[in-house]
């Protein structure tokens, strides 16, 4: 993939946060009686939205990200992997939360400096080819909950969203997403529920605009973003 950076959400981290679909829509224009019908395209766009940041005077790695993350990004030029959060709908198979957990490497060496691989709570395959432009997806669980509809996930930095089921298999579950799949995922494809990321770009050239607060010595800043639909296109192109 291009150069791409991810939003660092254990340093800046916001105490709101909005993931919210974009649908592209067809109008037919009034009928007779009034009424407008409206017929929904498969494409759609994602707009992400960080409330309140926290940014402390006395932690000066955060001012320093910050404005880091403002030079490479660049305005809207620079393409950036935002975390989005799912705990509220993620598939535990506990049925509430769980985080990640530490395990060393299957010859039970860790890292070199001693620290071990993270592992995430969820697993769940692709089962079968999804290609790109689709709007239904195969999933096949290896450790979640039962139950698929309404989750959101991604793999290499799109992200999705299911809507109710089409039809359950034994582990299999069909089920449509949104947006449209951006780029083909593989047979058996490891997806991303526990910390899904979307790949974006700012939706303002000055969207990292920040004051510093002499009195309340702390700043909270918003930051919002659009997704790089652009860059999906130009991988097609």
């Amino acid at each position: 993939m291009a150069d791409i950076i991810t939003w660092p959400i254990c340093v800046l981290r916001p105490q709101q946060s909005a993931a919210n679909l974009v649908p592209f829509n067809r109008s037919g224009g009034r009928s007779l009686g009034g009424l407008e019908p409206t017929t929904r395209t498969d494409l759609g766009f994602w707009a992400i939205d960080y409330g309140n940041v926290v940014m402390q005077n006395r932690r000066r790695e955060q001012w320093q990200t910050w404005q880091a993350i403002r030079q490479k990004l660049g305005g809207r030029t620079g393409l950036i992997a935002v975390p989005v959060r799912v705990s509220l709908s993620a598939p535990y198979a506990s049925g509430e939360f769980e985080p990640f957990i530490t395990v060393p490497h299957d010859d039970d060496a860790p890292f070199d400096d001693d620290s071990e691989y993270e592992q995430g709570a969820i697993s769940i395959v692709t089962d079968g080819v999804t290609p790109l432009g689709a709007t239904t997806i195969r999933l096949r669980i290896i450790n979640a909950a039962a139950n698929l509809v309404g989750v959101r996930f991604s793999y290499e930095h799109a992200f999705y969203e299911t809507g109710p089921v089409i039809s359950i298999d034994g582990d299999i579950w069909t089920l449509p997403i949104s947006p449209s799949v951006r780029a083909l995922i593989p047979a058996g494809a490891d997806l991303e529920f526990d910390r899904p990321t979307c790949l974006c770009r700012l939706a303002d050239d000055r969207g990292m605009d920040v004051n510093q607060d002499a009195v309340g010595k702390t700043a909270f800043p918003p930051v919002s973003f659009v997704e790089a639909v652009d860059y999906w296109n130009s991988l097609v192109a």
